[in-house]
Parts: C-alpha cells; sequence; structure tokens
C-alpha cells in the first residue's frame, strides 16, 4: 500500500464530465489498495472571473478580503469531487485549508506555507476515506483565510505530500509530462522519463510551463518524488511508463543522463538600459537596491566598458509586467544613480539551455552562441549558472532559436513524424 497525493489542475476539473473523469481515477488508485489524498485547483477561468469581481468592486481591494474571495474557487472544487467520489463508491471528504490546518505566513495573495498539521487527516486516511483538499489556500494565525499566489495549487501539493511523508505526488496537467521543449514549437521534442530537481528548478525559472517554481523547490527542499501526467490519457497510473518523474540526481544513471536536458523560453521579458551611468563605487547598487526594495527582480545584467567621460551603460531585464513600476522606481532614484536616459524594450525573449551535464562537459555556451551566430541571431544578453545558459534576442527569432539549438544540442527525437 503507497499513500499518494494526486493534484488536478483547473482544466482537470472543468465541468462535472471533467470532475467524473477525476473521481475514477483516483477510484482506481483506492481499488489499487492505495490512501490517496487529492489537491484540486478552481476550475478553468474561475479565479480569474473571481479576481475580476474583486477589482471591480474596489481598485483598493482590500487583501484580506480578496483572499476570502478568490479562494472560493477551490472550495467549490473540492466539495463537487468529494460528492463525485462518494456516488462512484468512494468514502471521501473534503478538508478546507482551516480545518487541517495549513499554516501559513500572513503575507495575502502570496502566502508561504509554514506548518501542516495532518494528525486528523492520517486518521481519516486510515479508515479509507479519499482526503479532497482544496489548493493555493492556507490559514493565517489560525483565523484569516490566505491564499498562495497564482499557481499556488502546485505547491500546496508538494507540502500535502511532504507534510504526510507520501510516496509520491502526481501532478495531473494538460501535457503528458515535461518535454525537451515546448512541442508546438519543435514537434520533434522528447518527452523525458527522468528529470532531476535542480534541472525542473531552472526550467521552470526560464518559462518552462509545467510546473510553479515554488513548488519545484519545495519538492527538492523536502526530496518529494513527484510525477507530471496528463489528465486526458488514460490509463493506469501506476504504469512507469507514463509521464515524467522529478527526482533527485541519485535516480537517474548514467545511462539515462545526457549533456543538455531541455531548452525553454521566456517572451514576457523587458530590458532596460541605463545610459551614461557614472563609472564609481556603489553605481550599479544604486541601480539595483531601488528595485529590490520595490520587490521586482532583476535577471540578466550587462555593464559596458567604461566609456573615456568616466560614464558606462547597464543594461538588465526585468519580468514585463514588472517595466512600468521599475521605470518608476528608476525615474525617482535618478539623482541617487545618476544616469542620462532610460531606454526600454518589451520587443526581447529569453531562450535557455538547461542540463547537469554541464558541470562536467565544457563546451555547451559556444555551441548555443555558434549556432545562434551561423542564423544571424544577435545575442543582447547573457546569463549563467552551474547549470543553465540564457541569452537574451529579439523576440521575432524565438522559435527559430529554440528549434535550431534542439537540433544542436541533439534532442530531436528520432521516430517523430
Amino acid at each position: 500500500m503507497a499513500r499518494i497525493v494526486m493534484k488536478f489542475g483547473g482544466t482537470s476539473m472543468a465541468g462535472i464530465e471533467r470532475i467524473r473523469n477525476v473521481a475514477a481515477r483516483v477510484k482506481r488508485e483506492v481499488d489499487a489498495g492505495n490512501q490517496v489524498a487529492v489537491v484540486v485547483s478552481a476550475m478553468a477561468g474561475e479565479t480569474d472571473r473571481l479576481v475580476g469581481f474583486c477589482r471591480e468592486a474596489s481598485s483598493l481591494y482590500d487583501a484580506k478580503e480578496y483572499d476570502v474571495v478568490v479562494s472560493a474557487g477551490e472550495q467549490i472544487t473540492s466539495g463537487l469531487l468529494a460528492i463525485a467520489l462518494q456516488a462512484a463508491g468512494c468514502k471521501a471528504r473534503s478538508w478546507l485549508g482551516w480545518q487541517l490546518p495549513i499554516n501559513t505566513s500572513d503575507a495575502h495573495g502570496s502566502a508561504r506555507i509554514g506548518e501542516i498539521d495532518t494528525a486528523a487527516l492520517d486518521a481519516s486516511l486510515a479508515e479509507g476515506v479519499v482526503a479532497v483538499i482544496p489548493g493555493f489556500q492556507g490559514v493565517a494565525d489560525g483565523q484569516r483565510v490566505t491564499t498562495l499566489g497564482r499557481g499556488g495549487s502546485d505547491t500546496s501539493a508538494v507540502a500535502m505530500a511532504a507534510a504526510m511523508k507520501a510516496d509520491r505526488c502526481d501532478i495531473y496537467t494538460d501535457v503528458d509530462g515535461v518535454y525537451t521543449t515546448d512541442p508546438r514549437i519543435v514537434p520533434r521534442a522528447r518527452k523525458l522519463s527522468k528529470v532531476t530537481y535542480e534541472e525542473m528548478l531552472e526550467l521552470a525559472s526560464v518559462g518552462a510551463k509545467v510546473l510553479q517554481t515554488r513548488s519545484v523547490g519545495l519538492a527538492m527542499k523536502e526530496n518529494v518524488r513527484v510525477r507530471v501526467l496528463s489528465s486526458f490519457e488514460d490509463g493506469d497510473t501506476n504504469d512507469g511508463h507514463r509521464g515524467t518523474l522529478i527526482v533527485g540526481e541519485e535516480e537517474i544513471d548514467d545511462m539515462e543522463r545526457q549533456l543538455i536536458t531541455g531548452i525553454a523560453h521566456d517572451k514576457n521579458e523587458a530590458k532596460i538600459t541605463l545610459t551614461q551611468v557614472s563609472d564609481r563605487p556603489g553605481s550599479v547598487a544604486a541601480i539595483f537596491a531601488p528595485l529590490a526594495e520595490a520587490g521586482i527582480n532583476v535577471d540578466m545584467i550587462v555593464q559596458n566598458v567604461a566609456h573615456s567621460t568616466g560614464s558606462t551603460d547597464v543594461t538588465f531585464t526585468v519580468p514585463a509586467a514588472d517595466l512600468a513600476r521599475s521605470l518608476d522606481v528608476l525615474d525617482k532614484a535618478k539623482d541617487a544613480i545618476g544616469y542620462a536616459t532610460i531606454v526600454h524594450d518589451t520587443r526581447v525573449a529569453k531562450v535557455s539551455v538547461v542540463g547537469v551535464g554541464m558541470r562536467s562537459h565544457a563546451g555547451v555556451a559556444s555551441t548555443m552562441f555558434t549556432t545562434l551566430g551561423e542564423r544571424g541571431i544577435n545575442i543582447q544578453a547573457i546569463a549563467t549558472s552551474e547549470i543553465k545558459v540564457s541569452v537574451l534576442i529579439e523576440e521575432d527569432y524565438t522559435e527559430l532559436a529554440v528549434r535550431v539549438l534542439h537540433t544542436a544540442y541533439g534532442l530531436d527525437a528520432e521516430d517523430a513524424a
């Protein structure tokens, strides 16, 4: 008997028929003798609808009341799934965040999970009752409902798996696993059977939309085995060939290991350049300190060689959604920074290659730069980590860059159509 957490996203819960399909999948695990907890998202589009109501009611809404409203979507699907499971012959009940409880910080709208009390849940699971838990929410100070931020149901599922000491956390989405790149761009992309936590964390952070970044970081910290599956494929979830396992590096043997695991892209980037910044100690800090205080994440940074005039240009990227706020912060700090002008560009994209094999193989960056150069694709900025190389390019070249890099690193599937 195994203890399993199953998480279903909004597309999986979009209507009663799909909820019945989810109930059938859960029942198969129960019939196999497993203890099952299910974490659910709101129906597709429901959270956006609720957010719209809050904004319509007031542009300056109370964050605590916002959480009360937007958490309702998951409450509805958890109750409906419990009803569907009961109709299918399973013992089931819903557990809201405050009933477990799932204790979080009081940062409403972006709360972080602290601890989860599973005593009552463990007793219920031992009696063969399926637990249905709304994702994306918890409780602060034992009183107020909190939410974890968009995509937070993935984090809820991993946190529940860690607290329950589950054998596995199955995350069902509208894709059947993690691919070497977006198969809509590269039809010859291959589905990966296993990916390390570190690789998945990097892929998620640079544009892959399969899992939320926070959930992968938590899985790595708590050593939770995660499987990504499609909720639209039939079959037994115990089939080891289905989906993609996110695991520790020690679970991937040398035969399965490859130099590059995947290629991701992100068009939600904006480039900012400050011209004629004074070339003196502390000038760069004067740029990034106010951005950090405003909670704006800066990614790629390029500082040009100093001009003979004693000044330099500094270029960096921020999320496109934060561009207006970034420009406002920098404008207010202009005297402290000492720059001439601000130039910004949203017609850029970040393309990244990721793989743990980079640690022991040279030439990964060289291959990337050469391949892009041969296709006339100019690199505007570069960022690296131990297992990732990212470049900033003109947005119009994104798909071409992904395709040629996928081929250059030998990732194309041999038997793809």
